[in-house]
C-alpha cells in the first residue's frame, strides 16, 4: 500500500467567474459615474443645482434625466456586481441579479405592450413630441435633441411643419410679435450641400408659402411617421440591438448566480 495519501479538494469559488464579472461591472461603475458626473455638470450650467424647484418648471423633457437615470442605474449595478463579485458578497451579488433581473423583466413588458398597443404608443409619441415643441425654447439641451431628431430623420414637427404653432415664438397668429411668426426652426430646413454653416434663419416665413413651395425650402414629413418608417427599414439592426442587451443582461445574472452557488458551497464546507 502506497504511503502517499490523496488529498481532495473541496468546492472553490471560480476565480474566472469572479474576475470575469468584476471586470464586466467595474466598466458599468465608472461609466455610470461618468453619465452622473455629465448630469451634474449639465444641471450646474444650467443653474438647476441652485434652485432644485426648477427641475419642474420646464414644460417638456430635459435630456439631462437620460443621463441621471442611466446613470444611477449603472453605477448602483456596477457597484452591486463589482464589490459584489470581489468581495464575495453573496447579499450583493443577490441584489445586482435581482435588480438586473428586474430591468430585464420591465424591458420585456414594455416591448410586449408597445407591440400590442401600438396605437396607443403612436399617440403618445404625438403628445410628448408636440408638449416639447411648445418648450423647444425653454431649454437649450431639449433644443438640440429636437433640432437632432428633426435633422437626423428629416421631417418636422409631429405630423408636420404646422405643428409649430403650438410655440409661441413660430405660431402664425396675428399677435405674435416674434420674427419667427409663421416660421420653422433651422433644423427644418432642407440643406443645401453647398453650405458649410447652417443658415439659422432658413425657416423664417417659410409656412407663409404654399404647401408645395415650401416642399422646396424644410421638411414637410412629420417625425412621428419618420420614426416608424425608420424603425421598419432598421428592424433587423433595432432587434439585434434588444436582442444582445437582452442577452447580457441574462448572461450576467448567470454569472452572478453561478458565483453565489460557489460562496454558498464553498461555506458549506466549512
Amino acid at each position: 500500500m502506497s504511503g502517499k495519501h490523496q488529498h481532495f479538494k473541496g468546492p472553490e469559488v471560480s476565480c474566472c467567474v469572479k474576475y470575469f464579472l468584476f471586470g464586466f461591472n467595474i466598466v458599468f461603475w465608472l461609466l455610470g459615474a461618468a453619465f452622473l458626473a455629465i448630469g451634474l455638470w449639465a444641471w450646474a450650467e444650467k443653474g438647476v443645482l441652485s434652485n432644485i424647484s426648477s427641475i419642474t418648471d420646464l414644460g417638456g423633457f430635459d435630456p439631462v434625466w437620460l443621463f441621471m437615470v442611466t446613470g444611477a442605474v449603472m453605477f448602483v449595478l456596477g457597484f452591486a456586481g463589482c464589490i459584489g463579485a470581489l468581495r464575495e458578497n453573496t447579499s450583493l451579488l443577490k441584489f445586482f441579479s435581482v435588480f438586473l433581473g428586474l430591468i430585464f423583466f420591465l424591458e420585456l413588458t414594455a416591448g410586449i405592450l408597445a407591440f400590442v398597443f401600438k396605437d396607443w404608443i403612436k399617440d403618445q409619441l404625438n403628445f410628448f413630441i408636440n408638449n416639447n415643441v411648445k418648450a423647444y425654447r425653454d431649454d437649450i439641451d431639449l433644443q438640440n435633441l429636437i433640432d437632432f431628431a428633426q435633422e437626423y430623420w428629416s421631417c418636422c414637427g409631429a405630423h408636420g411643419p404646422n405643428d409649430w404653432n403650438l410655440n409661441i415664438y413660430f405660431n402664425c397668429t396675428d399677435s405674435n410679435p416674434s420674427r419667427e411668426r409663421c416660421g420653422v426652426p433651422f433644423s427644418c430646413c432642407v440643406k443645401d450641400p453647398a453650405e458649410d454653416v447652417p443658415n439659422t434663419q432658413c425657416g423664417y416665413d417659410v409656412r407663409l408659402k404654399l404647401e408645395l413651395e415650401q416642399q422646396s425650402y424644410i421638411y414637410t414629413k412629420g417625425c412621428v411617421g419618420q420614426f416608424e418608417k425608420w424603425l421598419q427599414d432598421n428592424l433587423i439592426v433595432v432587434a439585434g440591438v434588444f436582442v444582445a442587451v437582452a442577452l447580457l443582461q441574462i448572461f450576467g445574472i448567470c454569472l452572478a448566480q453561478n458565483l453565489v452557488s460557489d460562496i454558498k458551497a464553498v461555506k458549506a464546507n466549512w
